[in-house]
């Protein structure tokens, strides 16, 4: 896979800060200037996610990204009860010790779009001000998300055991099935990937962290509900071939959400920022300057 710009992982790990978050050690990290966009990772990896479209986003606005509670190099506590909720309050509290108050444009992936959809029912009821928010491929709507078997077995009663004997092995299975069939991930790329997973022992807590999807059951009324009435402008970039969150998910989304802006990338499967770089930049950039042209005929 090509990328455009894309940082490896020692490197990334070394430009990471440190926040202290409910007591808990939190990495994040943050780059260039301008309006600030905060970008949200999915399970089960982490903010390295986006280092191939780092540095060219980092060229054109303020970048600010972490390993949420539970993921990559952040803290990983044990017997924790982790939730969307508590990951979103996570998001303001970083934005708030960089002193951002808003408004906010928001990058969204996978668990981040969850993330995000709770951000923008606080936008909705005056707790924060997003000035846009861009989704890549995520369940958006509970009845669309198809989930892999490993999900569905760390869910299980035996839950805890299967994140134990999850490995990289398990990891490189799991990938060649929701990349696309001709992006797959190198070893390298998978190398990285279950180096962040296995960080402070993170398999042991991935039963945990699973506990997402029934949350956004839970959710789903007043997440979609902020999707169909907020005035935030938002777009959907996903990649079609994905079979957890492809296009079933963007033909539902076409459905539900009035004047849908959504893009599909044929062949594309569910990492389209590590799949298709390239892409996902030239969409984004395109919606950006959509709402800057908005801006200024006003």
């Amino acid at each position: 896979m090509s990328g455009v710009g894309a940082i490896g992982l020692d490197e990334w790990r070394a430009r990471a800060r440190e926040l202290a978050f409910r007591g808990q050690p939190i990495r994040y990290w943050t780059a260039g200037e301008g309006e600030p966009l905060l970008l949200i990772h999915g399970f089960p990896t982490a903010s390295w996610d986006w280092h191939k479209l780092w540095q060219p986003l980092a060229a054109r606005y303020r970048l600010i990204a972490c390993d949420m509670l539970g993921f990559g190099f952040s803290a990983k506590p044990r017997g924790h009860a982790y939730s969307l909720i508590e990951q979103a309050d996570l998001q303001q509290a970083l934005l708030g010790e960089l002193g951002i108050g808003g408004p906010i444009h928001v990058l969204a992936h996978d668990y981040g779009d969850s993330v995000a959809q709770e951000l923008l029912a606080r936008h909705c009821e005056g707790r924060i001000e997003l000035a846009s928010c861009v989704f890549l491929n995520g369940g958006l709507f509970p009845e669309t998300h198809r989930p892999v078997r490993l999900q569905k077995l760390l869910l299980g009663p035996l839950g805890f055991l299967i994140g134990r004997l999850f490995s990289r092995r398990s990891l490189g299975r799991s990938f060649g099935r929701v990349f696309g069939a001709r992006t797959q991930p190198s070893e390298a790329e998978l190398d990285a990937y279950w180096q962040l997973i296995a960080h402070n022992n993170g398999v042991a807590v991935m039963h945990r962290l699973i506990r997402y999807m029934p949350e956004r059951i839970e959710q789903r009324e007043r997440w979609v509900s902020a999707l169909q009435r907020c005035s935030v402008p938002l777009r959907v970039i996903d990649g079609a071939a994905d079979p957890v969150s492809g296009a079933h998910m963007v033909a539902r989304y076409r459905e539900l959400v009035p004047s849908p802006d959504t893009v599909l990338l044929e062949g594309i499967g569910h990492y389209p920022q590590a799949e298709a770089p390239e892409q996902v930049l030239e969409h984004y950039l395109a919606f950006r300057q959509r709402l800057t042209t908005a801006e200024c005929s006003r």
